[in-house]
């Protein structure tokens, strides 16, 4: 029988209040996304040193951790159980570009197995060079089995199970509101932001960003009024326009006062969804008067998303 096996990738996130900086030294570290042309480590030192307290203190708010490594290895249980019931000898992996399990010592223990073919499945449905691509760029560097055997998935941002997954999503999150403002909800898109420089020399994500948003409104038939906005900047270079909090601020102008805020990028609540926009967000919200501004939870345990995944990892196992 055939032997097979799947890689989730995803960014992971800190376990504990003490992984903060070592994680952030991780995400400095990172070529792809700060192009430092000598002395990276330093330079990851430094910035990780720096913001460690400052990041500390927004994880105390949310648990004291990162709840990205629990949901992830949830979807990874439950794609497993559902790929065993079609594909048969097949073993999911989860491999995180920041964090543990580490992209290498996942490419150690899957070089060694004599697999038939891999497929390597990035958690992030849009691709940029800073999450699929970092991730892959890693997996080429340490992989040490045969290239011949790697199924690469690179996006899937109009995957209408995926699409059907954030339906389900924002339709539960609507419930939340009262019933005689439900028709004047402003959906928000609220996607992680890239600089602007990527977008220029041809990084699709955008693009995927923004297409993922038309199909995702195009099934609910255009239903309400909806919006598209980043957010998490960092640094001084231009990055992807609107701002998330100037949306909101934008929308409260307007008189606007219902939110439906939907993380787009992410497929899993972390520090972004969990108190960047349910923390610091609510803030500027409650100070605008914003009547009800609630975030969508994000895809997490969803049932929908998981046979998302499965229907990719089923495609790029086929001979």
């Amino acid at each position: 029988m055939p032997k097979y096996a799947v890689v989730l990738f995803n960014l992971g996130g800190p376990d504990s209040l003490e992984a903060v900086e070592p994680f952030l030294f991780n995400l400095f570290s990172d070529h792809d996304i700060f192009k430092i042309p000598v002395g990276q480590k330093i330079f990851a030192k430094m910035m990780s040193s720096l913001r460690a307290p400052k990041v500390r203190k927004k994880y105390q708010q949310i648990g004291g951790k990162s709840p990205i490594n629990e949901w992830t290895e949830l979807q990874r249980s439950m794609l497993q159980e559902e790929l065993q019931k079609i594909v048969g000898n097949v073993e999911v992996y989860t491999a995180m570009r920041y964090w543990k399990p580490a992209i290498k010592d996942v490419a150690e223990t899957i070089s060694k197995k004599n697999l038939d073919m891999i497929a390597l499945l990035p958690l992030y449905p849009h691709y940029s060079i800073t999450t699929t691509g970092s991730s892959f760029n890693e997996w080429r560097r340490v992989y040490r089995g045969d290239p011949g055997r790697l199924k690469y998935v690179y996006d899937y941002f109009d995957n209408p199970k995926y699409i059907s997954a954030l339906n389900e999503r924002i339709d539960e999150t609507m419930l939340r509101f009262p019933e005689d403002v439900r028709d004047d909800i402003q959906i928000v898109f609220s996607a992680h932001g890239t600089p602007k420089s990527l977008a220029e020399k041809g990084d699709p994500y955008p693009k995927q960003i923004k297409a993922t948003v038309e199909s995702v409104m195009q099934a609910r038939n255009f239903s309400h009024e909806y919006h598209l906005c980043f957010q998490s900047k960092v640094g001084p270079a231009k990055w992807l326009e609107p701002s998330t909090d100037k949306m909101i601020k934008d929308l409260a102008v307007k008189r606007k006062r219902q939110l439906l805020i939907v993380p787009i990028s992410f497929v899993s609540d972390h520090i972004e969804t969990l108190f960047e926009l349910d923390v610091e967000y609510r803030i500027i919200a409650d100070k605008k008067n914003i009547e009800n501004y609630i975030v969508m939870q994000g895809l997490n345990d969803s049932k929908v998303f998981v046979a998302a995944l499965k229907e990719l990892a089923v495609q790029a196992l086929q001979p």
